[in-house]
């Protein structure tokens, strides 16, 4: 794209030259044939210079639709128009002045007056081609790639629920759970504990005796302690060996 915009530059750089070109030969013609002073040879070139000021305008102001754009494409016709009249007919005196005779002084001028006019067009053309290559393509949209079935189903099992739980589901309520009451050890089992731990082996009957209870509560302690054994809470050695020989 830069080999291209240098070159188009180059290229409206030459038609520009020759643009030039017509452009001066018409306005020697127009002063040419004015009369030997400066305000009639002022009035003489000022088609050719109004032409060449609005061709250089037309081809680097981008141009824009709608009625602006419109209105200076036909101010530009009008002067156009204009300057090849005048200039026409001002060449034509020069033609037949200088020699020219028969169809020659008529057809010289369209020479000239053909020459700016493919050589605006020209500039109009690569003033445009420039600024499109200088602004550069519009960016193209990202393509928008098709969710295949299988996609859906595994997107779906992985979003997790929050909706379920934003609809309004009302929680599970969670029961208190509430530590159980201890009912504190009688001193009398203490008692049974003592006297077991230091008599291993002996019998419910010795140990109730020992302990000062009846043997029923003795057997009822040794009961409970051999529950308090089973459990994984903290066993006594002796204990275990007394309540097994009762």
């Amino acid at each position: 794209m830069t080999t291209d915009l240098h070159r188009l530059k180059r290229l409206g750089w030459a038609v520009r030259a020759v643009f030039t070109l017509g452009i001066a030969a018409s306005l020697a013609g127009n002063v040419l044939h004015a009369e030997n002073n400066a305000i009639s040879q002022a009035i003489s070139a000022w088609s050719p210079l109004a032409l060449l000021l609005a061709v250089e305008l037309i081809s680097r102001v981008p141009l824009r639709r709608g009625a602006q754009a419109v209105a200076r494409l036909a101010a530009t016709a009008v002067i156009a128009g204009i300057a090849a009249w005048v200039s026409y007919w001002h060449m034509v005196g020069v033609a037949v002045r200088y020699g020219e005779s028969g169809a020659s002084p008529y057809l010289i001028p369209f020479s000239v007056d053909g020459l700016i006019v493919i050589a605006s067009v020209s500039l109009v053309e690569i003033g445009g081609r420039i600024r499109r290559l200088q602004t550069g393509p519009a960016p193209a949209a990202a393509p928008v790639q098709p969710v295949t079935v299988s996609e859906a189903t595994t997107t779906a099992a992985l979003t997790p629920p929050a909706a379920e739980s934003a609809a309004g589901v009302e929680p599970v309520p969670v029961a208190e759970v509430r530590p159980k009451r201890l009912t504190p050890r009688p001193p009398s089992a203490d008692k049974v504990a003592k006297v077991a731990a230091k008599m291993p082996g002996a019998s419910a009957a010795a140990i109730a005796a020992k302990a000062g209870v009846s043997p029923s509560t003795a057997r009822r302690h040794l009961a409970a302690l051999r529950v308090t054994d089973a459990s994984p809470s903290a066993p006594v050695p002796a204990e275990t060996s007394a309540l097994a020989a009762a």
